[in-house]
């Protein structure tokens, strides 16, 4: 049995309030967490993912509280995440609301973080983020918000998260972020053939033939996609029959 495609927006928030930029800077306000969580549920969202981008002490207690506003609105799986450190910061992210959780920068630092993650939530529950951009020959992946190379090749990363325990991998290609350039096919292509869990791309989405490209020839699992869904530039149902209509399995509610 073919699994169904997956089409996810994507909530950046500043901890409070939904935001975005291109390729991570220049961020403006897109929204009240809540009230766009409430309208992609409606739409047909298959899943959800909140990021607190911001990731700073400060914005914790905030962002779990967005976490329980957002879940509330949600009959769909909702991942969370942002400056996850520790087994009691995942801990309290799910307790939340989130049925999965997103590491990035800490998993770098210490890999092991992913193995205890998986053993206290199971691996379903890990969601292995990685911020990649194009150097050279090969693709390079950031940390702290894009800011830092951590000078380790992307695929090779991926390869030993999931190893480690990593459920899931969220793709986001640095150079595409924001641009309504497409996805970067040749990455997703890349760490989908190097990988045995499921990928989610994200970074260029803008017309429906750009899913159409990362599902058939980047291999993804998913496409996550943020200012095109929030501008109404694109609607869930329609990409979806469009989707459907060229042979991509997909979730149709209506």
């Amino acid at each position: 049995m073919t699994l169904a495609r997956r089409i996810i927006p994507c909530l950046d928030t500043d901890g409070e309030r939904v935001v975005k930029g291109v390729q991570f800077v220049n961020l403006r306000d897109a929204g009240d967490p809540a009230a766009l969580a409430a309208r992609y549920n409606a739409e047909g969202a298959d899943e959800l993912v909140v990021l607190d981008i911001a990731a700073s002490r400060d914005h914790r207690p905030t962002f779990l509280e967005t976490i329980r506003r957002v879940a509330a609105e949600l009959a769909i799986p909702l991942t969370a995440g942002g400056g996850v450190a520790t087994v009691a910061e995942g801990r309290a992210i799910l307790r939340a609301g989130a049925d999965k959780l997103t590491v990035n920068t800490a998993a770098l630092r210490r890999p092991e973080l992913l193995t205890e993650l998986a053993a206290e939530f199971g691996s379903q529950a890990v969601v292995l983020a990685i911020d990649a951009k194009r150097v050279g020959h090969r693709w390079e992946t950031f940390v702290r918000g894009g800011r830092d190379s951590a000078d380790r090749d992307a695929v090779e990363w991926a390869s030993e998260g999931a190893s480690r325990g990593a459920g899931e991998i969220l793709l986001t290609s640095m150079d595409r972020d924001g641009t309504r350039s497409g996805f970067d096919i040749a990455l997703t292509a890349a760490i989908s053939e190097k990988v045995g869990v499921p990928v989610i791309a994200s970074g260029g989405a803008n017309v429906p033939a750009d899913f159409l490209d990362v599902f058939i020839a980047g291999r993804a699992d998913a496409a996550l996609a943020a200012s095109i869904f929030h501008d109404a530039v694109q609607g869930l149902g329609d990409l979806k029959r469009y989707l459907a209509e060229n042979g991509v399995p997909v979730r149709l509610t209506r």
